[in-house]
């Protein structure tokens, strides 16, 4: 039975249904209108970034297994001689943990950039990228924590770590630390949170009208099980409505007007991703709770980034965060998005390597304490 044969007999209930329906219209014609403004201006700009080779950098590839047998496509690149982490000689390792419907290539221009800084770790989590498809049961944010834990095991069995998760990969993190609260000021040297949340997407407007977002969130279950139902014709909509698909990234990715293949890049990862994959993980991250892990976490040199114009996990998602972490250095980027990393890579870089600066002169001035 429909929504709206369900209020029948109800005339506020009827009132509702048609006010979300009235809203979801309007929000389509909007979209209609947007998505040919934004396809003209994509035509007739400049692409400042056209010839960067967005998923084209590559490392060393370990091989790892997760406990459930599935395998994580994991890369590593050894820091270049010389450079600062080859004299610092400490063995540090940052292990970059990518977002939601994302790749290991959505850190870019940090595995472009920042190389001097350390061991760096790319991978893919599971049902992402190259990684294994994992199973339903097991499309949780507590099995990523797992999985990560696997990782570290297998690319940085001793020496210092920093760890940094975008979105998805920032919950991933908090689902480690929940799980291994000890090794956070032991091998755990510093974190970085990036565009993420320790818990409350369910309470995300998510840029829509109230009624719609309440509507969303409330059903989130049911859309992920009727997605996953009908994988073959969803994902047949997803090429037949590119267009829109490419407005959508734009407007839900960035919050300035980015260069056409940045967009282009962000669209293709999302694309590639099997739908019965977002829909398996849409449940675990509505109901995602990781407050009580950020007492670990401030353990340690914590950074937290946030664009001001980020719709999937606002700037107060970020306060939060902060306020259980009362010792995190919060970075709020102006013009930016959920995909900061990308879209202002020089401020995210930077700060990274103020971050990693620090923990690397905290690790001196411990080696010179006396004994």
């Amino acid at each position: 039975m429909s929504d709206f044969s369900r209020a029948a007999g109800n005339p506020g209930r009827v009132a509702g249904v048609v006010g979300a329906l009235g809203a979801a219209a309007a929000v389509g014609a909007a979209l209609g209108v947007a998505t040919e403004r934004v396809l003209v201006r994509r035509a007739l700009r400049p692409d400042t970034e056209r010839d960067e080779p967005f998923g084209q950098l590559r490392g060393r590839v370990v091989p790892v297994v997760a406990d459930d047998g599935v395998p994580l496509h994991v890369e590593v690149e050894e820091p270049p001689e010389g450079s600062v982490a080859d004299r610092a000689g400490d063995g540090l390792t940052i292990v970059f943990s990518h977002g939601y419907a994302l790749e290991q290539d959505s850190w870019h221009y940090q595995r472009r950039d920042l190389r001097a800084l350390g061991r760096l770790v790319f991978w893919d989590q599971r049902s992402h990228g190259r990684s294994g498809r994992g199973t339903a049961e097991n499309a949780t944010i507590d099995q990523l924590g797992r999985d990560l834990g696997r990782v570290i095991e297998a690319t940085a069995p001793t020496g210092p770590i920093v760890l940094v998760g975008h979105s998805m990969g920032g919950m991933t993190v908090m689902s480690y630390a929940a799980q291994h609260p000890d090794s956070f000021g032991e091998r755990i040297r510093g974190v970085a949170l990036v565009a993420t949340t320790s818990g409350g997407l369910a309470d995300v407007p998510l840029g829509l009208p109230t009624p719609l977002a309440r509507l969303f969130h409330g059903r989130a279950p049911q859309i992920a099980g009727a997605l996953a139902q009908r994988k073959e014709l969803v994902e047949r909509g997803r090429k037949a409505g590119s267009d829109i698909a490419y407005l959508l990234t734009k407007i839900y990715s960035f919050g300035s007007n980015v260069p056409p293949s940045l967009t282009g890049f962000v669209h293709r990862m999302l694309s590639a991703t099997p739908i019965d994959v977002v829909a398996e993980f849409l449940p675990t991250l509505e109901a995602h709770d990781k407050r009580e892990a950020l007492a670990a976490i401030g353990r340690v040199d914590t950074l937290v980034i946030v664009g001001d114009d980020d719709r999937l996990t606002p700037a107060e998602h970020s306060d939060e965060i902060v306020r259980h972490v009362p010792g995190a250095e919060l970075v709020v980027i102006p013009d930016s998005g959920h995909m900061v990393m990308l879209e202002k890579y020089p401020e995210v870089n930077q700060h990274l390597r103020e971050l990693v600066g620090r923990v690397r002169a905290n690790l001196r001035a411990e080696a010179q304490e006396p004994a």
